[in-house]
């Protein structure tokens, strides 16, 4: 008989213990950590293109490659940095991950999600996630900040979710309502924030796509009409993963340029890196404050 049809006639159970799911490879990657760390942190950070400078503000105490966990997937992205942070926040331990994975690496859906499937594992019980972002909304600025508070997934709606494939938890639904996926007080904390350091925050939008290369005018034109304020290629994934988990999420992305065709020039992601740079501080800023007042 055939390898492929030993397998399938030896029933699924048997089949699965043969074949490393995407639960035993976050056990073991989370196994790991816990060797080298007892900390129990109560929020997971994940920083974006080119704001993992952003992890200094949180008084790192320890850190890891997570090209050394095993089963933890390697980022191959520029400006993300693929480091495991355990800091605080005043009295709060937090978890940073500098640097995720993309589909367009090479990733299946599922391990997307795999760092905020860790965050949770250690104890996080909200994700803050951050990204750079093209600017849909005519009225953005280059380094102008959003805060997320719906998003349009076009991998998603194609049957590219996170969700998608093997079962990981039973106990787990796989259906998510996503009505809600934007915490709305911590998004009421941002707004807050913002406001008290005179940090203009616009709303708005987030439009995942697949990538890596950018929009066509044409297309940046259909993201428009469907009401994206600003288009990405990351984070959705993470924060469907992260509701599946029962976790709280807020997400901030940093305007890195007008979308093709709103300028007269070619975009170049060496100039999104720099742009992000501009309002690295100030998304740090509305991260510690929301972390300082989820705790009161």
């Amino acid at each position: 008989m055939h390898d492929a049809n030993k397998l399938a006639a030896l029933g699924p159970t048997c089949y699965s213990a043969r074949v490393k799911s995407e639960r035993e490879r976050v056990a073991a990657s989370v196994a790991w950590i816990r060797r080298r760390s007892s900390t129990i942190p109560a929020v997971g950070i994940i920083l974006g293109s080119g704001l993992g400078g952003i992890a200094e503000r949180f008084a790192p105490q320890e850190r890891w490659s997570t090209s050394a966990m095993p089963d933890f997937p390697v980022s191959t992205a520029p400006g993300h940095l693929g480091e495991l942070i355990f800091g605080r926040v005043g009295e709060r331990a937090v978890t940073i991950l500098s640097g995720r994975v993309h589909g367009y690496e090479g990733h299946e859906p599922v391990a997307l999600g795999f760092g905020v499937r860790v965050l949770r594992a250690l104890g996080c019980s909200d994700v803050i996630l951050t990204n750079a972002a093209g600017g849909l909304n005519s009225d953005f600025h280059t380094g102008d900040i959003m805060l997320v508070d719906d998003h349009v997934s076009l991998p998603g709606l194609v049957g590219r979710s996170p969700l998608s494939g093997a079962e990981m938890n039973p106990d787990l639904t796989r259906f998510v309502d996503l009505t809600e996926a934007y915490d709305p007080a911590l998004r009421a904390m941002a707004a807050s924030v913002a406001v008290e350091n005179e940090i203009c925050l616009q709303r708005g939008v987030y439009v995942m796509v697949g990538g890596p290369q950018y929009e066509t005018p044409a297309e940046v034109r259909f993201l428009r009409s469907v009401g994206g304020d600003a288009v990405g290629m990351s984070t959705v994934p993470e924060v469907i993963v992260a509701r599946q988990l029962g976790m709280r999420v807020m997400a901030l992305s940093v305007i890195s340029n007008p979308a093709a065709g709103l300028l007269a020039k070619p975009i170049t992601h060496e100039q999104v890196l720099e742009s992000v740079k501009m309002a690295a501080d100030q998304v740090g800023t509305i991260i510690v404050g929301v972390i300082m007042r989820s705790t009161a």
